[in-house]
C-alpha cells in the first residue's frame, strides 16, 4: 500500500487532508508535519511514495524544500495560490490542487499517482528480495510469499518452502515488495493478493 506524509501549517488543512486520506483503501498515512524543516529531517532517513505538500509556510516553503533536497517522492501539491503551478510542473509534481480542494478532485489526484506507482512497480524487474534474519541476509522469491505475519517485535515472512523471522518492520518489509502485489489486511498481517485462494467474512484464506 502507498504510504504518504502531509507537510501543511495550518491545522483545518491538515484535518481535512487526514480525512479525506482515510476514505481511500490504496493510500497509508505514516505522519503530518506542520513544518518543512521538520520534515526534512523525516525524509533523509525515510522513503515515502507520496508526499502533500503546501507552498506557503514559515521558514522552508514548499518550493524551497523540492529545491533543498533530493526526493524521489510523488508529489502533490496543496495550495490557496495558483501562482506557484508553473514552478511546480517545472519540479515535476504529480498534480497541483487549489484550496479549498474537494473530495472529488482529491481522489482524481491520488489516482493519478497511484496509476504512476504501479506503473513503477511494473517496471522493476527484481524477482528477489533480502531480508535481515539474525547476522545475515536470507534471499527469498517474491513470487513464493504467502503473507507476512506480526509476532511481537519480529515479523515472519511465510513462503512456499521457507519462513523466516526478522526485526524488519512492516513498513521496511513492504517498501521491497511490489505495491500492486502485496496488502497489509491487518495489523499482524500482509498478504501477497495472488496467493488468496477464498475471502470469507473476515477471514482470508491462503492455501493450508
Amino acid at each position: 500500500m502507498p504510504s504518504c506524509i502531509i507537510i501543511e501549517d495550518e491545522p483545518l488543512a491538515i484535518e481535512k487532508l487526514v480525512n479525506y486520506i482515510s476514505k481511500l483503501p490504496f493510500l497509508n498515512l505514516s505522519k503530518t508535519f506542520s513544518s518543512g524543516i521538520e520534515a526534512i529531517g523525516f525524509l533523509k532517513t525515510n522513503m515515502v511514495d507520496l508526499i502533500f505538500l503546501d507552498i506557503e509556510m514559515k521558514e522552508l516553503t514548499g518550493i524551497q524544500l523540492l529545491e533543498s533536497i533530493s526526493i524521489k517522492s510523488k508529489i502533490i501539491i496543496t495550495s490557496a495560490y495558483e501562482k506557484y503551478a508553473i514552478k511546480g510542473y517545472e519540479l515535476q509534481v504529480s498534480d497541483y490542487l487549489l484550496k479549498p480542494i474537494t473530495f472529488e478532485r482529491f481522489v482524481k489526484a491520488c489516482d493519478k499517482v497511484n496509476k504512476e506507482l504501479f506503473w513503477d512497480e511494473n517496471c522493476k524487474s527484481e524477482t528477489k528480495i533480502f531480508i535481515k534474519t539474525e547476522y545475515r541476509l536470507e534471499g527469498i522469491e517474491i513470487s513464493t510469499i504467502l503473507y507476512i505475519e506480526g509476532m511481537g517485535d519480529y515479523r515472519r515472512v511465510v513462503a512456499e518452502k521457507q519462513k523466516i523471522m526478522t526485526l524488519q518492520t512492516f513498513k521496511e518489509l513492504l517498501s521491497m515488495l511490489p505495491h500492486n502485489k502485496f496488502f497489509r489486511v491487518h495489523n499482524s498481517y500482509a498478504v501477497a493478493i495472488d496467493k488468496i485462494d477464498k475471502i470469507e467474512r473476515n477471514r482470508i484464506k491462503i492455501g493450508d
